[in-house]
């Protein structure tokens, strides 16, 4: 059983049709990852999934990563830039639990929900789902630009 699981995250069958795109993120599709955090009531363990995610810049912006905060009909960027979008379209679109309730979830690149979490999961743990999918594996064989 993956560590994941014990901290409350489901990784979701990414092949199950049902998963279809969120279409309230739908500007991030083919472009960027989005990490969407439901705050609880006391914010305490938003607060810590935050922390979690902002302590490695460079890594969230290695893997094309968008992270936003919603609360209630509110969205605001943590990380990347995000406008125009609609806090209740993005909670009816992923099914979220209600307001004040702690819930997290990672978007692939395809627009499809690749995990559900219930419990603020580490940062590492958040980078290995990402770095295990097919997409994220691909980009990581291309030439740097750099070089």
């Amino acid at each position: 059983m993956s560590k994941t699981l014990l901290y409350g995250a489901t990784k979701i069958d990414e092949t199950n049709s049902a998963y279809a795109p969120a279409e309230s993120l739908a500007q991030f599709q083919r472009k960027n990852r989005v990490f969407v955090v439901f705050p609880d009531r006391d914010n305490s363990r938003a607060a810590r999934q935050e922390n979690q995610l902002l302590a490695d810049r460079s890594a969230l912006d290695e893997r094309d990563l968008v992270v936003l905060k919603v609360s209630g009909a509110g969205v605001r960027p943590l990380f990347g830039a995000a406008d125009g979008l609609d806090g209740e379209a993005i909670r009816r679109d992923l099914e979220a639990p209600e307001v004040g309730e702690f819930a997290a979830f990672l978007l692939g690149k395809d627009g499809t929900v690749k995990l559900r979490a219930s419990e603020p999961i580490t940062d590492g743990e958040l980078f290995a789902i990402i770095d295990s999918m097919p997409m994220r594996a691909a980009e990581s064989m291309k030439p740097d630009k750099s070089s």
